[in-house]
């Protein structure tokens, strides 16, 4: 094959430690620029952003070349500095330890779109339960004490 051809998307879930530290709601739009502008600068894509009180969803389109642990890693590290530097809450903020990561095809792309309709979605759904319910769904092993902890 002369050419390499590649279509990756990842849903990356992950949460935020502490009850008392959850990144308030005014400032939602503020942290998915800013989460968008760190992966942008990582060579990748955003497909699709959501960050809650207390967790964030992105779905990222992936080049090749990219190693999902890495753009993760910037992810969580640029915001938590980020947060902590504007003093954007009144504790120190820093997300859990982990995070989750589920390959979606592109033909499945519509299916996770309710990734933009978080508020509707956890009236019917917990985070815990929708975490459990992804982690299912894909065939993943866990453990329940090593889940992300939610802070409902």
């Amino acid at each position: 094959m002369a050419n390499t051809y590649t279509q990756i998307y990842l849903h990356v879930v992950f949460a935020v430690s502490g009850r008392g530290c959850v990144i308030g709601t005014e400032r939602r739009e503020e942290l998915q620029k800013y989460l968008t502008g760190i992966v942008t600068r990582q060579g990748q894509k955003v497909v699709a952003i959501y960050c809650r009180p207390d967790h964030t969803h992105v779905l990222l389109g992936l080049k090749l070349n990219a190693r999902p642990s890495d753009v993760v890693g910037a992810i969580k590290t640029g915001s938590t500095n980020h947060i902590n530097e504007q003093l954007w809450i009144g504790c120190r903020f820093s997300w859990q330890t982990g995070y989750s990561a589920f390959s979606v095809s592109h033909s499945h792309l519509a299916r996770v779109n309710y990734i933009g309709g978080q508020e509707s979605h956890h009236r019917r759904r917990s985070f815990r339960e929708e975490y459990v319910r992804f982690l299912e769904r894909h065939g993943v092993s866990f453990d329940q004490k090593y889940l992300l902890q939610s802070i409902e």
